[in-house]
């Protein structure tokens, strides 16, 4: 069994620390700073993004923005562009499945 405490990692920007990965996914924790941005990309797998702390603002292909904080949840689909955007400093958890996907450039 895996137990964390998400809001307790010593956590860098700019460093994300994965947690665990296996072939069932990967689960990787975050910091992205204020005003910081993770552009508008996509994944391979199906994406699972948890706002743990802070608020963010994210953006699908269609430019539909939805600012959210602490305890949402986001689902993209494999592919599924979007970009994400942190409104304060925000600690992300962000889950991919399977890992690696269909695609992916490792696999």
């Amino acid at each position: 069994m895996l137990h964390a405490d998400l809001r307790e990692i010593d956590l860098q920007p700019h460093h994300p620390q994965v947690l665990q990965s296996e072939s069932e996914g990967r689960t990787i924790l975050l910091l992205l700073p204020k005003g910081e941005e993770l552009q508008e990309h996509q994944v391979h797998e199906r994406a699972y993004l948890t706002v743990v702390d802070g608020q963010i603002e994210v953006a699908d292909n269609g430019n539909q923005k939805v600012e959210a904080g602490a305890g949402s949840l986001f689902v993209f689909d494999p592919a599924e562009r979007h970009a994400v955007r942190a409104i304060e400093d925000a600690r992300l958890l962000l889950v991919l499945t399977p890992w690696p996907g269909d695609g992916h450039p490792s696999a």
